[in-house]
């Protein structure tokens, strides 16, 4: 199988430490950098947000602070749309390159910022490059990794992610007693752009964009140099029949994720009567799960965390913001461990499962109190179940999973798509969470939350197909021959 197993010092076969990760490693770090910046980027206004209104002279105006955080959003969403013809036609390393532009213009027109035109455009081009990024790294890493390893890597972009959340926080610190330490902070964030820019020129380009673009000379020194020279020809005999299936054509039209399912009508997909082949379900998949991903409210409870700390005592709430941050790694972690053995199917389920079973906890800490100390206690634990069970699947398994179910052909399109999808619903979630909160309180809202995450469960049950040990062109070739979960 493609990016299968390596030789076997790497593989552990000779009673060696199994290696076989090793060599695409380097390569993924450096695309996880993207999604450092990403966490970073997430969490680098929370604090300073205040010190920057009033230097720029909009203190006080919610409505232009929120501006502030959210154009970012808006910038993410052009930036995936765009990303997908980006990575069609120049790949991923140049993708990369490209993309880190926006990241370091943003980052120090940020920095510089004496009025508030200039931070809104410096936030927008960051907003750009994040968004582009986010469709790019999953690419990335799934195309470059060993099959075997394949969930694990991928799990280091969230891993990512984490950490940056983690460092921006950290950083954010100073904030309070040091006016200008925001302007330092953004321009720390044009940093990792800069090692992506650079690093992306010693790293591997994708051996399945090389083939499509007919370098094959090229995709097989690559394959040596991450896979090992055992898995060439294998390698590129399912990369080629992939290829030739696909069509000589290097960049997939829209039109084709727009197009009516093989068997016709939605009701066909609902239930589960349609060909695998189309690329059009995998972009309603792709939508679905961020739409639910999104809905069952992890940006929602990630702002209202801070408030259920304070309950408790911790009123610092940078200090909440990092407990919740090191809870999110923590699962990470979990997941790094538990992907390529428990398998994606496995840990979505049981991630929105736990997800579910901590917003009902908190909905009956919150409507049925017992005592006030109890219930401050559960809806302490059941915000950090709901943020570490997030990050064992409903985080990780999402990007992944997308990219692993989509062609060779329409890949980029696909998570073009699907990451579009996903910052339309994290705007509407920001955009109307509190005011749900004060209309309905905060047991309605959760307990909302709670019920999509069952929904989630159910969706991915029905229409995830485990991807677990198999290449990327096994699953596409099981596919287009109309194998469902239930045939294999």
């Amino acid at each position: 199988m493609a990016g299968g197993s390596v030789a076997p010092s790497r593989e552990g076969a000779t009673g060696l430490v199994d290696l076989g990760w090793l060599p695409a490693f380097p390569h993924v770090v450096t695309a996880s950098m993207a999604n450092f910046l990403f966490g970073y980027h997430i969490g680098v206004m929370n604090g300073p947000i205040v010190s920057v209104a009033r230097d720029l002279g909009f203190e006080g105006n919610s409505i232009l602070e929120g501006l502030v955080v959210s154009i970012f959003i808006v910038g993410a969403f052009i930036g995936s749309i765009g990303s997908g013809y980006l990575v069609d036609n120049f790949g991923c390393r140049r993708t990369f390159q490209i993309n880190a532009v926006p990241l370091i213009a943003g980052a120090l027109l940020c920095a510089q910022a004496h009025s508030l035109d200039e931070i809104l455009w410096g936030r927008f081009s960051v907003g750009l490059g994040i968004g582009a990024n986010t469709v790019l790294v999953p690419i990335y890493i799934s195309e470059v990794s060993p099959t075997r390893y394949r969930g694990s890597l991928g799990t280091i972009c969230q891993i990512g992610t984490c950490l940056g959340i983690i460092a921006s926080l950290l950083l954010g610190i100073p904030s309070d007693s040091t006016p200008d330490w925001w302007r330092t902070m953004l321009f720390i964030a044009s940093i990792p752009a800069v090692i992506v820019m650079f690093g992306m020129q010693f790293a591997v380009e994708s051996p399945r964009w090389l083939c499509k673009a007919g370098k094959w000379d090229d995709a097989k020194m690559v394959v040596s140099r991450i896979w090992g020279e055992s898995q060439i020809d294998n390698a590129m005999k399912e990369i080629r029949s992939v290829v030739n299936l696909d069509g000589s054509d290097i960049e997939a039209d829209w039109l084709e994720l727009l197009q009516e399912p093989h068997n016709k009508g939605m009701d066909h997909i609902l239930f589960m009567h349609f060909h695998w082949a189309d690329a059009s379900v995998f972009a309603f998949i792709g939508g679905m799960l961020f739409v639910l991903q999104q809905f069952a409210g992890i940006n929602g409870v990630l702002y209202f965390s801070s408030l259920t700390f304070h309950d408790v005592g911790i009123t610092n709430n940078a200090l909440a913001s990092l407990l919740v941050g090191l809870t999110n790694f923590a699962g990470a972690l979990f997941a790094l461990y538990l992907m390529d053995k428990q398998g994606r199917q496995n840990l979505i389920i049981g991630s929105y499962l736990g997800m579910a079973a901590a917003m009902f906890l908190i909905v009956f800490a919150v409507d049925f109190p017992v005592d006030d100390q109890l219930s401050h206690t559960l809806s302490i634990l059941g915000t950090v179940m709901y943020v570490f069970t997030f990050a064992l699947g409903a985080g990780p398994v999402t990007g992944l999973i997308i990219p692993e179910l989509s062609s060779n052909r329409t890949r980029g399109k696909t998570m073009a798509f699907s990451f579009s999808v996903h910052w339309v619903c994290n705007f509407i979630v920001g955009l109307f969470f509190l005011d749900m909160v004060e209309k309905f309180g905060i047991g309605p809202v959760y307990a909302s939350f709670g019920a999509v995450s069952v929904a989630a469960a159910l969706f991915s049950k029905v229409f995830i197909i485990e991807t677990k040990g198999r290449s990327l062109e096994e699953i596409e070739l099981s596919l287009k021959a109309n194998l469902s979960p239930r045939d294999e």
